[in-house]
């Protein structure tokens, strides 16, 4: 099968997206991928490129056909606007000069922005080709939540583009179930909507036991990780009033790995609070040594703010804590907590609550190690029978086998 993929993110950029183009290759369907000259996380371009290209590359044999676009820069307010629309055009011009082929299958990937449905719609429109839309972000919720936008005016515009792109889609792939009235609302049939979760990157998988740790030193202790993005959704401060509320608890050491806009307001609470022996912030890592770097902790950690859009997400880093047999708090609610309590891989406490966070905490460094071992393993199969990646592939295929052809 001929498939085009659309990303504004891609490789070198670590996504997920990287992984699902490549078995997709290497099943035999001839990939084309058009996205955007990196830039993410860092807002300037990756090195290796500069405006004038490269714009056409090979990954893994896979032909990448990438837009200029204005960088993210520091990732705020009209600098990201242009980012994202900047983007919408150029990759809708560039895709109509350089992506000439003949393609059954248009398949959009987005965790933000919706605009990235842009060049989709004008792809399809030109070559008769349908779209299947694998919506990570809900939008304009999305916005609200974060309070990126408050404007009543140019959330109902948002939501007008929305509608528009998902008008154009033949089919709306949803990483959550939870996301399925949302997009009703947005006047996408039901019958059109596809629940097709995440999954996780074959590294992602338990670290044996005895491997020996090279990375940077790790203090004692019983140690609970967060790792991924240090945004405001991720509600940064509901960890660190929980590690006030145990800073008598000395065991207990608290792993932030990764980095984001909050990292300097953590960095400056920790001090603040005299909390410098508890957290711990070791910065951004390659996300294939995540695996072992899941293997130095106790218990895995993921956080939401409480807003009724994160209910809805399931946080990718549980399908990965997951993966890797890894007990897991999830201080959110909706969707990912009930996958992790589904599971047996941990317990669920309600988002920005820090003292029923404390508490989760202070119980799971009381169980032994076996139990936490055992939560891990029961994670790992129900990774097995509802995420693992070949399994989503699969329906992933027969998605497309259903619909290609069909307008």
């Amino acid at each position: 099968m001929r498939i085009l993929v659309i990303s504004q993110y891609f490789w070198p950029e670590d996504f997920r997206i990287n992984d699902l183009v490549r078995r997709l290759s290497e099943r035999g369907h001839k990939i084309t991928v058009l996205t955007g000259l990196p830039n993410y996380p860092k807002g300037e371009l990756a090195p290796g490129y500069r405006w004038h290209g490269p714009y056409v590359e090979n990954y893994e044999g896979v032909k990448v056909v990438r837009a200029p676009l204005v960088t993210r820069g520091a990732s705020r307010g009209a600098r990201l606007l242009l980012n994202y629309v900047s983007f919408a055009i150029s990759a809708s011009l560039v895709g109509l000069l350089r992506c000439r082929e003949n393609y059954d299958a248009i398949f959009v990937y987005e965790p933000s922005p919706i605009t990235v449905g842009v060049p989709a719609r004008v792809m399809s429109w030109f070559k008769r080709t349908p779209v299947f839309f694998w919506v990570q972000d809900l939008w304009p919720e999305s916005l609200s939540a974060t309070g990126a936008v408050k404007n009543e005016k140019v959330l109902g515009a948002v939501g007008a583009l929305v509608r528009w792109v998902y008008r154009g889609c033949k089919v709306v792939l949803a990483q959550s179930e939870g996301f399925r009235k949302p997009l009703m609302t947005m006047q996408v049939p039901d019958e059109r909507i596809v629940y097709f979760p995440n999954s996780a990157e074959a590294f992602y998988k338990p670290v044996p036991r005895g491997t020996s740790w090279s990375g940077q030193a790790l203090p004692d202790g019983f140690r609970v990780m967060f790792a991924g993005n240090m945004g405001a959704a991720q509600s940064l401060d509901t960890i660190v009033e929980a590690a006030d509320i145990l800073r008598n608890e000395k065991t207990i050491k608290w792993i932030i790995v990764g980095d984001g806009r909050q990292r300097e307001w953590v960095q400056n609470e920790v001090v603040r609070r005299g909390l410098q022996e508890a957290i711990h912030l070791m910065g951004r890592h390659p996300v294939h040594t995540m695996p072992s770097w899941f293997a130095q902790a106790d218990v895995m950690l993921a956080s939401l703010s409480r807003d009724p859009i994160f209910a809805m997400t399931i946080p990718a880093k549980i399908q990965s804590y997951l993966a890797c047999a890894k007990p897991i708090i999830a201080a959110l609610d909706g969707e990912g907590a009930r996958i992790v309590e589904e599971a047996g891989a941990g317990v669920g406490v309600p988002a920005e609550n820090a003292r029923a966070l404390a508490d989760a905490v202070l119980a799971m460094s009381l169980k032994s190690q076996d139990e936490l071992r055992q939560m891990g393993e029961s994670g790992l199969n129900y990774f097995n029978g509802e995420f693992e990646r070949e399994l989503l592939l699969n329906k992933l295929e027969a998605v497309f086998e259903k619909h290609v052809g069909k307008r």
